[in-house]
């Protein structure tokens, strides 16, 4: 009989530890996954509305001025040289700021 009592606390502690997991999952994802969500959605609308002429800071910290834009790619131009044109991905701009603001 004792063995009956004490495997119908087991069902029990079970619960709490699935209780617990779901817990977690709901912090993890409150406090993980949906910040890096609504960070993606913000970037691809800053990149969506990227135009000729905007300036950007890229991912490490340079400043330049959109020249052309591709389907992937952007050419920017750096500094006060006009020789100084690179290509690079949109996924390495940071920042941008319309030409006309």
């Amino acid at each position: 009989m004792n063995l009956l009592a004490e495997s119908g606390g087991g069902a029990m502690g079970w619960s709490v530890i699935l209780m617990y997991v779901v817990i977690i999952g709901a912090f993890m994802y409150f406090a993980a996954i949906r910040p890096q969500n609504k960070e993606k959605k913000r970037i691809n609308a800053m990149l969506s509305t990227l135009e000729v002429g905007d300036t950007i800071v890229t991912t490490s910290g340079f400043y330049g001025v959109v020249i052309d834009i591709t389907e992937e790619d952007v050419i920017v131009e750096f500094g006060s040289n006009r020789n100084c044109r690179i290509p690079m991905r949109k996924g390495a701009i940071a920042e941008v700021e319309k030409g006309n603001e």
